[in-house]
């Protein structure tokens, strides 16, 4: 979800438990809200980030789609390809389980759009990583992401610039784009890896990133140091300050623009599917910390991951980049909310910020990190009023 390194996952029992005490919890009162959001009118639209997992019956999905919709979630966001594998009827990568198919009639009848959520740069398939190495990023010290990633293992991402990545990745979204009753795309991971971590993570992995150092700087290929030195005149690897140089800077800026504008967006709209992303705050920070420009993709919406817990902030931080959002774009903002480690005021106050900061709704991270009481706040605090 272009997701900082981190995955929360909860096993199959917590997830029913959740799901299934959460119907028990919607008849409770309305939270109160703060001054701002309760004069705010009009309907917001919510979104739910989901893990596939395939194992569960259909008659509890049933049930957990039918607590989403009345606790005013509209759409859910699937995994269904996590650069290894897919939860749908592939022809391009090794199929799970098809999950996607499975649930696609179950959102429908509770009135729930589902929107397929892909990786787009990282690429564990051993076939690409054996037979297209030159198709993997590369770091200001000449080390692959295909056998030598940041921070975890997964992180072998391709080459945003190259144009057989492209291709590749469009592929994805054109196969994903022709499944019946799907609403959408949602790319995450659409960007360069991470540049700085958010100062929340430092610890996690043992690190400090006052400034930006070459082992986790990005777009050194062979491919686009060639581009732009056609261009410029100078190798970018060679830079003794390459962070400075505007000129490199853009070029990374434009490699992933590039590749959604041209080729990801136009791969669902001629499907007539709609196309979204998980991107980093911003866009200011999103430019400094992935090289992710992405006021200037042509989306139809973008979730921005908010998740304001890992920059060592407090609520009112998502209002402050919520807002930076909608001013970015013409299009509609849904605040990503990081809610797991959340007490309940906290995840209150949270959505709030994101509605007083002029989101068009909120996207929860993720469905099996709700429990009945925050599916009660979410329905009270984004209900029409």
């Amino acid at each position: 979800m272009g997701r900082a390194p981190t995955r929360i996952r909860l096993d199959k029992r917590e997830f029913l438990k959740t799901v299934g005490l959460a119907a028990l919890a919607l008849g409770g009162p309305r939270r109160i809200l703060s001054a701002q959001s309760a004069a705010r009118k009009g309907r917001t639209k919510n979104w739910v980030w989901m893990a596939p997992r395939p194992d569960t019956p259909s008659d509890e999905w049933a049930r957990a789609f039918s607590t989403m919709k009345r606790s005013g979630v509209d759409a859910i966001l699937v995994e269904i390809y996590n650069g290894r594998q897919a939860f749908y009827r592939s022809r391009r990568f090794p199929v799970k389980a098809a999950f996607l198919e499975t649930i696609l009639p179950l959102a429908a009848a509770e009135g729930l759009d589902v929107h397929a959520w892909m990786w787009t740069m990282p690429c564990l398939l051993e076939d690409v990583i054996k037979n297209h190495p030159d198709w993997y990023n590369v770091n200001a010290r000449g080390e692959s992401a295909a056998d030598k990633p940041a921070y975890v293992g997964y992180y072998k991402f391709l080459d945003p610039a190259r144009p057989e990545v492209r291709e590749f990745i469009q592929g994805t979204v054109a196969e994903l784009a022709e499944i019946p009753g799907l609403a959408g795309i949602h790319l995450d991971y659409v960007r360069h890896p991470d540049a700085i971590l958010p100062s929340g993570l430092w610890s996690k992995y043992g690190i400090v990133q006052d400034k930006v150092y070459p082992q986790y700087d990005y777009g050194y290929t062979e491919y686009s140091r060639r581009v732009f030195k056609d261009a410029h005149g100078i190798d970018p690897i060679e830079m003794k300050d390459p962070e400075s140089d505007r000129a490199w800077m853009q070029y990374r800026l434009d490699s992933v623009t590039d590749l959604v504008n041209r080729y990801l967006v136009p791969a669902a709209h001629a499907k007539h599917k709609m196309i979204t992303a998980a991107v980093f705050p911003g866009p200011s920070l999103a430019r400094t910390m992935v090289r992710q420009d992405w006021g200037l993709w042509d989306l139809d919406a973008f979730l921005p991951m908010l998740y304001h817990r890992f920059y060592e902030a407090g609520p009112e931080w998502v209002m402050k980049y919520t807002k930076e959002a909608v001013s970015s774009v013409k299009k509609p903002v849904y605040s990503g909310l990081f809610v797991g480690p959340l007490s309940d005021r906290e995840f209150s106050q949270t959505v709030a910020m994101a509605l007083d900061g002029g989101a068009n709704g909120v996207s929860i991270f993720d469905a099996a990190a709700m429990t009945p009481t925050r599916w009660t706040t979410l329905a009270a605090a984004t209900a029409p009023l």
